[in-house]
């Protein structure tokens, strides 16, 4: 039986990359956005290009502990199994500490860090019965801290910390943890389009590769933390 993979934030950038790197693996994969109509159009073109009911997409708010739930059953009900989540979901709101909102501050903590936690949470149990794998997407922000990065900092840093915590609370149960955490990527993130000028950085595809090979590795061994940066910065 082909295993499956839950993606959230999977409908563009390093999720969608991720989502097509385990598709040409042979995984099922469960997408999450937002929004159902873009959830759905992603996992129809996943479907036309890898075979038919091999994706689905799920509206999903990772901030909603119950809206992570209903996800876990969605992905069960269609697959069976989780045996990878993925805990892509992220946003960035830049600001100096004057000028960041409580509203913006509450979204990206929300997100970023809680919405893993929800995440993880709700599919613990699945991911038992498959002795499966976590992997979160947290940033080089998680260790490096900038202006105008509170909020955005305190959310990597968070859950850098956090996921290494799960990753000791959970091995006794067979569950892989790792965190990447990539430099400068080319997705869309912060309202950013990705051009030819981005040739320079980590693309998403580089991304999937990685954790494609992740899921490959001998289970004796586990990279629990990975730095990953573009090779030349800024293209110099």
């Amino acid at each position: 039986m082909a295993k499956t993979a839950l993606i959230t934030g999977g409908t563009k950038g390093i999720g969608l990359g991720i989502a097509r790197s385990l598709l040409s693996d042979g995984y099922n994969v469960a997408i999450t956005g937002r929004n159902q109509a873009a959830a759905q159009d992603v996992a129809n073109e996943l479907n036309y290009e890898f075979g038919e009911n091999k994706v689905i997409g799920i509206a999903c708010d990772v901030r909603d502990y119950a809206s992570q739930q209903r996800c876990v059953e969605q992905t069960l009900a269609a697959f069976d199994t989780i045996d990878v989540l993925i805990a892509n979901a992220g946003v960035g709101h830049f600001a100096s500490i004057e000028d960041m909102s409580v509203d913006q501050w509450n979204q990206t903590i929300d997100t970023n860090l809680t919405g893993v936690f929800y995440s993880i949470k709700a599919s613990l149990e699945a991911l038992k019965q498959s002795e499966g794998y976590i992997i979160t997407i947290a940033s080089l922000a998680g260790t490096n801290f900038f202006a105008k990065g509170s909020a955005y900092n305190a959310s990597k840093f968070g859950l850098v910390g956090f996921t290494q915590s799960v990753m000791l609370d959970v091995r006794s149960h067979g569950i892989k943890v790792t965190t990447i955490m990539p430099g400068s990527v080319s997705t869309y993130f912060n309202g950013h389009t990705p051009s030819e000028a981005d040739a320079w950085k980590i693309q998403p595809e580089d991304l999937g590769q990685m954790v494609s090979d992740l899921l490959k590795i001998n289970p004796r061994t586990l990279p629990s933390k990975i730095e990953v940066r573009p090779s030349i910065p800024g293209g110099k």
